[in-house]
């Protein structure tokens, strides 16, 4: 490759990798003379003002970041409209070509890794920074094994609240936590989800979620089950197992909650790969039990004689009078619960009485249900309802287009005919169902549609621009923006690209024409050149152009190649001259 200096400093040597926003390269620094990675941002997106942000981002995103297992950040900079960063250079492979290399891991190796890795996510986090894009190719191996995370290209700083991606659905399909294929808020909990993806793939050799589409991959984190790793490969301890399942459960608040907890656990499971996850020590008394009653044995009270005769004679009198009053106090109990209930039937006859009274009163009073009590707010039904000595019952909520609290039944029925006290049951509408809109940027317009389809989202207007820089059939741009809150019923349209613009132009008169006028009235015309020479005797054709394979003023594409030939004179000739 031709010498490319950047900064005065950094001379690149070689391309060593390719990400899908750039390209990194190893460098000299001539300053220091050490080796370094230097990455550029694609040519494709210099003039895309989000991507370029989120690049620079990347350098603010960890330069602050002081960790072993992070890639360091060096330099950053701009020249000749070549946005790059400039970090460590980490001699080894990723851990996606480690893993295809060996099949797949030992636990205990994936296990290190993983502890790692996790290190790394607890300085970024600690430091309200979440990488998004945690998976096997941003995660370097050295030579002597330590690892290294890198790629902080779509990072994103969070304050004290959660955070949302309110433009694209971002990171890497495979290891997308279920809230980003949804576009939803993430946390750091996400970056722990896609790590226990990463330990899946370690131990198993596979990915745990696969498909012919992202898209299809993105459903597959959102619903369905993860193949417990075991079941994979049974060699690798229970204690594992159910540290990777914990780490990819589908809700955020399930997994977990730190870096530092999930760390914890792994190197519990290094030192006793037997240990339980999670376990607490059970303490047997605190088991709930069914039990007999416990018995209190009655102590006599002392009686004031006893207290003050120590005779054995006179205890003996005082225990007979004991017994005596015991038994007198027993008669005049039960005579008191005779009475008592005696009291009790002639209340609940005289009650029994009444209600029989009042329901033969009330049974010749029919009633009617009102009208239009369905489509009205629940107070208005209430109201009318008790005016008529009718009781409103709430039998539920259900989500509807309608206002929440809105009447949507009742039963039974309006107009039917009921008894005054009677119960009227009404179901009510809960309001619109609220949700995230997905961010769609990143997909074709067939995996939006499907997307969408399995959202139950309805599609809105799909219109169609060229761009020279989003592929064609790519969505670039969406209303509403991903992120926003909307309902179910609203649309989501689309703008997809149609790709480059393709323009036509004439082809100029060139036969006759210097070879410099003829490249000049070509590129006036946006056309590529190229010129072939020919020997000729003629002198009047010497420098100038004698042949084109495009046709005086014939229609073709911007940008095609017009081959030229200009004549020159033979050998011979200019030996002679």
């Amino acid at each position: 490759m031709e010498t490319i200096l950047l900064g005065e400093r950094y001379e690149l040597l070689e391309q060593i990798g390719e990400g899908g926003m750039s390209f990194v390269y190893k460098a000299i620094d001539k300053k220091l003379n050490r080796f370094v990675a230097v990455k550029i941002l694609k040519k494709d997106f210099i003039n895309n003002a989000d991507i370029v942000e989120k690049f620079k981002k990347e350098a603010t995103a960890i330069a602050n970041l002081s960790d072993p297992n992070i890639v360091n950040v060096l330099d950053v900079g701009t020249q000749d409209q070549a946005h790059y960063i400039v970090m460590e250079y980490v001699k080894g492979s990723t851990l996606k070509e480690f893993i295809r290399d060996k099949g797949r891991l030992s636990y205990d190796l994936s296990i290190n890794i993983a502890i790692q890795v996790a290190r790394a996510l607890d300085c970024a986090h600690k430091n309200n920074i979440i990488h998004r894009d945690i998976k096997p190719q941003n995660i370097l191996v050295t030579e002597d094994g330590t690892i290294k995370v890198t790629d902080f290209g779509i990072a994103k700083s969070t304050n004290s609240s959660t955070i949302i991606n309110t433009s694209n659905i971002i990171g890497s399909a495979h290891y997308f936590s279920p809230e980003q294929a949804k576009g939803n808020y993430i946390d750091s909990r996400t970056d722990l989800y896609s790590l226990g993806v990463v330990i899946y793939e370690m131990v198993t050799g596979r990915l745990p979620f696969d498909a012919d589409s992202p898209v299809s991959v993105a459903l597959k984190h959102i619903q369905e089950d993860v193949v417990p790793p075991k079941n994979i490969n049974s060699t690798i301890p229970d204690s594992l197992n159910k540290l990777i399942l914990k780490a990819m459960e589908k809700a955020q608040i399930k997994r977990y909650q730190s870096a530092k907890e999930l760390i914890g656990d792994l190197e519990k499971i290094k030192n006793d790969p037997n240990v339980v996850i999670g376990s607490v020590p059970v303490n047997q008394d605190e088991f709930t039990r069914v039990m007999a009653p416990v018995n209190v044995p009655t102590t006599p009270k002392p009686t004031a004689s006893k207290i003050a005769n120590n005779d054995w004679e006179d205890d003996e009198e005082d225990e007979w009078d004991d017994e005596d009053e015991d038994e007198n106090k027993s008669k005049k109990t039960k005579i008191r619960i005779i009475l008592g209930l005696v009291f009790a039937l002639i209340l609940v006859a005289a009650g029994v009485g009444t209600y029989f009274i009042t329901r033969n009163t009330n049974s010749n009073e029919s009633i009617t249900v009102p009208t239009g009590l369905v489509n009205s707010p629940k107070e208005d039904v209430q109201k009318k309802l008790e005016a008529l000595g009718l009781v409103m019952d709430i039998g539920g909520e259900e989500k509807s287009d309608k206002p929440e609290g809105t009447v949507l039944s009742v039963t039974p029925n309006e107009g039917s005919a009921v008894k005054k006290n009677d119960h009227i049951r009404v179901i009510i509408s809960g309001g619109v169902t609220k949700l995230k809109a997905p961010g769609l940027t990143t997909l074709n317009i067939e995996d939006a549609k499907k997307f969408l389809s399995n959202e139950n989202i309805q599609l809105g207007n799909v219109t169609y621009e060229y761009s020279d820089s989003i592929p064609k059939d790519q969505v670039i741009s969406q209303t509403p923006e991903a992120g926003t809150e909307m309902s179910q019923n609203n649309k989501i349209d689309l703008v997809v690209s149609k790709g480059p613009e393709i323009k036509n132009t004439n082809v100029p008169s060139l036969i006759g024409l210097s070879e410099a006028d003829a490249r000049n009235a070509l590129t006036a015309a946006k056309l590529q050149v190229k010129v072939n020479y020919q020997d000729t005797d003629n002198q009047s054709e010497i420098g100038k152009v004698i042949a084109s394979t495009h046709a005086e003023g014939i229609s073709v594409k911007e940008g095609t190649q017009v081959t030229i030939t200009v004549g020159r004179a033979p050998a011979n000739q200019n030996g002679q001259g």
